[in-house]
């Protein structure tokens, strides 16, 4: 079995920083976090701010960024990304790290399939509304997968785009029109968290739409780029 375990930490992966920060987002804001944020991704959301890890990066063993992680002694980490799925080696990258005792987080496009993450890791998935370009990509049936312990983001830039995400929590798949009878149920599955696109969307205005409407959602503003701005590493 070590033996096994030792070859196994010799898959390598692509990253493009591993760094110490305040977790800016999701139920787990304001918590020290050590970052592992992988290289690629497959979408493109127009509005995207970590294009920088489309390409390029370093090839780094599990072992290798065991040690990166080990040494911030901090107890939460999240990977990242880019999309960090893309990659076939974050499976065994998160395995490893809830393995070596870490709070793991994962940040997830949801345009890939993530019912074969460690059921030890919370999944944040960022489904895409159409303002990103990008919702043909969305894998609906995640949405089938979530547990409380995982958590449904939605970054948006308009109120088409809010309409669209409270449809998606309440009909009951992706085909289906929101009058159709079924619900996901989604609101009482997981967390929801409702995000303004910097810029493009007044988060007050989001914050009265939320409670206008009586939403059971959690609002959130990028705590990082308050602190920061838009900073790399942070």
């Amino acid at each position: 079995m070590p033996a096994a375990r030792d070859a196994q930490l010799q898959h390598s992966l692509r990253v493009t920083e591993i760094f110490h920060s305040i977790q800016g987002e999701s139920s787990r804001v304001g918590l020290p976090t050590v970052f592992v944020r992988l290289t690629g991704c497959p979408l493109r959301c127009v509005w995207c701010d970590t294009d920088y890890a489309f390409s390029g990066g370093e090839s780094l063993s599990l072992g290798d960024i065991l040690r990166r992680v080990a040494a911030f002694d901090c107890h939460t980490v999240c990977v990242t990304g880019g999309e960090p799925l893309a990659q076939k080696n974050c499976l065994p990258l998160l395995v490893a790290l809830c393995d070596a005792g870490y709070s793991v987080s994962l940040e997830t496009s949801g345009a890939l399939h993530i019912g074969d993450v460690d059921p030890r890791v919370a999944r944040i998935v960022d489904l895409k509304a159409p303002g990103s370009g990008e919702a043909a990509k969305n894998v609906w049936e995640n949405l089938d997968l979530l547990t409380a312990r995982d958590e449904l983001k939605f970054v948006l830039a308009s109120r088409e785009d809010y309409d669209w995400a409270v449809s998606a929590c309440q009909t009951l798949s992706a085909g289906d029109s929101a009058s159709r009878a079924g619900k996901r149920r989604v609101f009482e599955r997981c967390p929801v968290l409702f995000s303004p696109v910097q810029g493009q969307l007044d988060p007050a205005q989001l914050a009265q739409w939320i409670l206008d409407d009586r939403l059971p959602v959690r609002f959130q503003l990028q705590l990082h780029k308050l602190l920061w701005g838009n900073a790399k590493g942070r």
